[in-house]
């Protein structure tokens, strides 16, 4: 009962889509938003890069909110934030006697759009399980000898040098070459600093309808 519930809390809170806002006026942003409008009607596998924090899921869900696929369910998987010996299942998911069928990420995403994030961060076990469902767009769950289909988009996002990582041994060749089909640079805050007062403004709107914080003005003092 308990598994059952926390499953339910983790299905409404990923329906609880972060804003897809993308924010900004400067050459780096518009040429950014020009890219992302170009990829959001296919189904093409888009590969973000940038620093971290230059906002790889905002563009992410740009891209899903926009697209055919806008209706599906769009599900973040942090490799970073998953220990290894738990992607496999968390991914796949897993059936045991006890509990059933206890559905992975990627089935979660069927029909939509599933998020690698910082895919750099993930086993090379799981990379080539990965592979494999990119190839198939079939897996087997954890305990399970049934095969699974599914319809996926795949967007991913790295804040390393993908190729350092292949040239280490770290990162497989064969999915960098699936995943990077369309590749995207966000630029980070340093190539767009003449969107800073506008992103300012924008947090202190947001905060202000969701927190209830005063709606204050930016001094021009405060925006330099």
């Amino acid at each position: 009962e308990t598994s059952r519930l926390r499953r339910e809390n983790v299905e409404l809170k990923r329906k609880d889509v972060t804003a897809a806002d993308l924010v900004g006026q400067s050459a780096a942003f518009r040429s950014l938003k020009s890219q992302l409008d170009k990829v959001t009607k296919s189904n093409g596998r888009v590969m973000l890069t940038g620093p971290s924090g230059a906002g790889k899921e905002v563009a992410a869900r740009y891209i899903h909110s926009n697209s055919a696929r806008a209706s599906g369910p769009f599900v973040s998987v942090s490799a970073a934030m998953i220990e290894p010996e738990r992607m496999e299942e968390v991914l796949l998911g897993r059936e045991t006697p006890g509990r059933g069928v206890e559905k992975g990420l990627l089935e979660l995403a069927h029909g939509g759009v599933v998020y690698l994030d910082e895919v750099a961060d993930m086993p090379t076990v799981t990379q080539s399980k990965i592979l494999r469902v990119l190839v198939d767009q079939t897996f087997t769950r954890v305990g399970s000898a049934d095969r699974v289909r599914v319809d996926l988009r795949v967007i991913s996002s790295t804040s390393r040098d993908l190729r350092q990582e292949i040239a280490a041994g770290r990162f497989r060749q064969e999915l960098y070459d699936r995943l990077n089909v369309v590749p995207v640079h966000v630029p980070g805050l340093s190539e767009r600093r003449e969107d800073i007062p506008l992103l300012a403004q924008h947090f202190i709107e947001t905060l202000h309808k969701t927190q209830g914080l005063p709606l204050r003005e930016l001094s021009s003092e405060a925006e330099a």
